[in-house]
Formats: structure tokens, C-alpha cells, sequence
């Protein structure tokens, strides 16, 4: 019989994450080192772990009529379906197609980050987006309408107590709309996710928050499916003369 255990190596995850974001925290003297330390640490973990037709980065976005998103700190974005990626001297711009989620990274949750947070997610969620048929072994079909662009925050800690209590729902309900934050991960407390309707936050206190949080957005991105088929020749005509 093996020596393997499952909820031994679940366990190690959640103690790599936790452990990595609080050493960012209490290593790195500048806020700014911290802010960029912990944005690090979230992309690392997402790509080591998430399937790999997702990749995640520092990214600003970008739609076909050449309107940018506020840069996000965690960037999730197809890498199978979307061919273009910008890259200038390791600064990333995206294609709004490609977007399945985008999240803000910070060390300390507080209701000024979350608000932040929802005005840089509505940024994102506010550009254009195309979609062209597809051609398949059955026929063409139709093109797939933009799905949902999950939103969130990821963070160690907490600036309340309860983390998880009413004073974050309070926050969060602020805006339920173009800045909705979809799910989050509070590393030493647990994590939240909206409710189908969007009017309601189901609070998860738990151990194991980061490992619980990354499940759940496994979960969800398999429920959202693949992006639609990007229109290159929208961008194409953005080209120079």
C-alpha cells in the first residue's frame, strides 16, 4: 500500500501558500515591495495549479476598439484559444476575450481595498468583446455569447473581526454590479463566494482557506467553459497604416 496521503498534500498546499504570503508580509519593509511579493506569490500558485488551458499574469486588457482596463494584479486568461498577448519589456496586455477572472492582490483586506478592487474589475468588465462563429466537424456553429468575467480579491488577512462577518458583506454589497466581486480568499481565515441572483454572499470560515478557495475556482471556471472565439480581424484593423 502507498505512503501517499491526500489530505497530507492538500495540507502542504494550504502551508506553501499561507507560509509565502505571510513571509511577503513580514520580510518586506516597503509596502510596494509587499503589494508586488504578494502579487507574485498568487500567480505563481494559480499557474502551478490551475489547468493549463489557463494562464495567469500582471496584466492590463484590452478590447478591439483599443480601450484599456486598469491594470489587475492577477490576470486569468485563456492560453489554448486567445492568440494575442502582448508583452513590452514584462508589462502584459491581454485581449478582453481571453478573460476568465481577474483579481486584485493585497496583504490586508480593508473596505477601501474593496473598493478599489470593484473599480478596477468594472473596468475590465466594461470593455467590448467579440465572437465568431466556429467551425467544427458538424458545421459552423453559432457564435458563443461572452460569458461572465469573474471578479475578486485575494488577500492574507483581514482588517476586521469576524474577517468574514457582516462588515465585509456590508462592503462587498456596495456594488453588485460592474464592480461585483465574485469570490475571494482571505489565506488565514477562509474565503467567500456570491450566490446564484447576485444579491447574497455565502460566507466559508474555514481551515485550509487558500487550498478551499483554489478548489472553488477550479470549480467555477469548469462551470464557465471555454471563452468564445476571438475576432482577429477586429484587432487587425487596428493596425497602422
Amino acid at each position: 500500500m502507498s505512503d501517499w496521503s491526500l489530505p497530507g498534500l492538500l495540507d502542504h498546499l494550504h502551508q506553501r501558500v499561507e507560509g509565502e504570503l505571510r513571509a511577503a508580509r513580514e520580510a518586506i519593509g516597503h509596502p510596494t515591495d509587499k503589494g508586488d511579493a504578494s502579487e507574485t506569490i498568487w500567480i505563481e500558485v494559480l499557474n502551478r495549479h490551475l489547468p493549463g488551458r489557463y494562464q495567469a499574469r500582471k496584466a492590463h486588457v484590452v478590447d478591439s476598439h483599443g480601450t484599456f482596463s486598469e491594470q489587475m494584479d492577477v490576470v486569468v486568461h485563456d492560453r489554448q484559444y486567445s492568440p494575442l498577448v502582448f508583452d513590452f519589456k514584462g508589462t502584459f496586455v491581454v485581449p478582453a476575450e481571453s478573460v476568465y477572472a481577474a483579481f486584485e492582490a493585497k496583504q490586508e483586506l480593508t473596505g477601501d481595498q474593496i473598493a478599489y478592487a470593484q473599480k478596477k474589475i468594472g473596468s475590465v468588465r466594461q470593455l467590448h468583446r467579440t465572437s465568431m462563429p466556429v467551425p467544427t466537424v458538424d458545421g459552423t456553429k453559432a457564435p458563443k455569447a461572452p460569458g461572465p468575467i469573474l471578479g475578486g480579491v485575494l488577500a492574507l488577512s483581514s482588517a476586521w473581526s469576524p474577517p468574514l462577518g457582516d462588515t465585509l458583506v456590508a462592503h462587498l454589497t456596495k456594488d453588485v454590479g460592474g464592480g461585483r466581486l465574485d469570490l475571494g480568499c482571505i489565506a488565514d481565515a477562509g474565503f467567500f463566494e456570491i450566490d446564484e441572483g447576485h444579491r447574497t454572499y455565502a460566507m466559508h470560515p474555514s481551515s485550509k482557506p487558500a487550498t478551499r478557495f483554489l478548489f472553488a475556482l477550479m470549480a467555477t471556471l469548469q462551470q464557465m467553459g471555454t471563452v468564445p472565439m476571438i475576432d482577429i480581424d477586429a484587432y487587425a484593423k487596428r493596425i497602422p497604416e
